[in-house]
């Protein structure tokens, strides 16, 4: 049963945490003390993501003195989307701030993500402002999303704010939570946007760097894509993929044909290249039809889904 209005939180700090000891107690203390300056129920539900360096003990220590604060583990790691959908179950916020344990962004911006989202916004992300490493990478990616997904929103991995319903209406998997705006877009919840600042690590070094990290961003950025685009109709692609090969398959048919018939002379190779485009479009065709099976099988759970989802009046 939920709890009582009055001590339901107004927002729900969500903070996935990775080797961050030296972070932790000035974190918890600077966010109980926005909670106090801007008059918030706030809760802190901060996510040891199977930490090796003594954060999970450094939570535990802080929520002995801070009882808004909240702390869950990972045993192992697994991902800032596994931390970030394990710490949603748990919150008890209808407004969720996901907000990262390196502390580089103003406490303060919470307080203004909880403003706008009483403008009617389901989600709002932060646009980050001002120089800082790894712009021009983070440019190019962005603005391949908005070419790809049009969402509404300049920043897609940044410091955000959403209702509960947002997190439980779509399905993340792991590291997709950079296409949590995306996933939330396509839902048809509506994204908002505010201007933030980030500020440099304090302690402690970043998670998230390598040219590999661009290569797998870049590769997940067509999977959503691929599934978003075909996902509903995978016969669209698939389909359409084996009728051009069995189309490529009766040309390349007739012209064998004709240099045996006309030509008096035969080329087995085209004969090959008839079977393989034959073979290769009734593969995809056959594909796409079973695809399309699978997907009614899913829009059905996920009407079940959200059957059961829904209010009950």
């Amino acid at each position: 049963m939920d709890s009582a209005p009055q001590s339901r939180p107004d927002v729900t700090v969500l903070v996935p945490a990775y080797n961050e000891l030296e972070n932790i107690p000035e974190l918890v203390r600077v966010l109980g003390a926005m909670f106090d300056r801007h008059g918030l129920r706030g809760q802190i539900v901060l996510v040891d993501d199977g930490s090796t360096d003594g954060t999970w003990e450094a939570a535990l220590h802080c929520a002995e003195t801070e009882p808004r604060l909240t702390v869950l583990r990972h045993r192992t790691n697994f991902g800032k989307t596994e931390a970030m959908l394990t710490g949603a179950e748990a919150a008890g916020g209808e407004v969720i701030v996901l907000y990262d344990a390196d502390m580089q962004h103003a406490p303060e911006d919470i307080a203004r993500f909880v403003e706008k989202m009483r403008q009617g916004y389901d989600m709002v992300c932060g646009r980050k402002v001002g120089h800082y490493t790894k712009r021009f990478v983070s440019s190019i990616y962005n603005r391949l999303s908005q070419m790809l997904f049009k969402v509404p929103v300049h920043d897609l991995n940044s410091m955000k704010a959403f209702r509960r319903e947002v997190i439980e209406a779509v399905h993340l998997r792991h590291d997709w939570h950079r296409f949590f705006a995306v996933f939330a877009h396509n839902q048809g919840f509506r994204l908002g946007e505010i201007d933030i600042e980030l500020l440099p690590r304090r302690h402690g070094q970043a998670k998230y760097s390598g040219h590999w990290r661009v290569m797998i961003g870049l590769l997940d950025l067509l999977s959503v894509k691929m599934m978003l685009g075909f996902g509903k109709k995978p016969m669209t692609l698939f389909g359409t993929a084996g009728l051009g090969l069995l189309f490529c398959g009766f040309v390349t048919g007739l012209v064998a044909l004709y240099y045996r018939i006309v030509l008096l002379h035969g080329y087995r190779p085209l004969l090959y290249l008839v079977i393989l485009f034959v073979l290769a479009g009734v593969l995809l065709f056959s594909l796409g039809f079973l695809t399309e099976l699978i997907g009614q099988l899913l829009e059905r759970l996920e009407r079940i889904e959200q059957r059961q989802r829904r209010p009950r009046e």
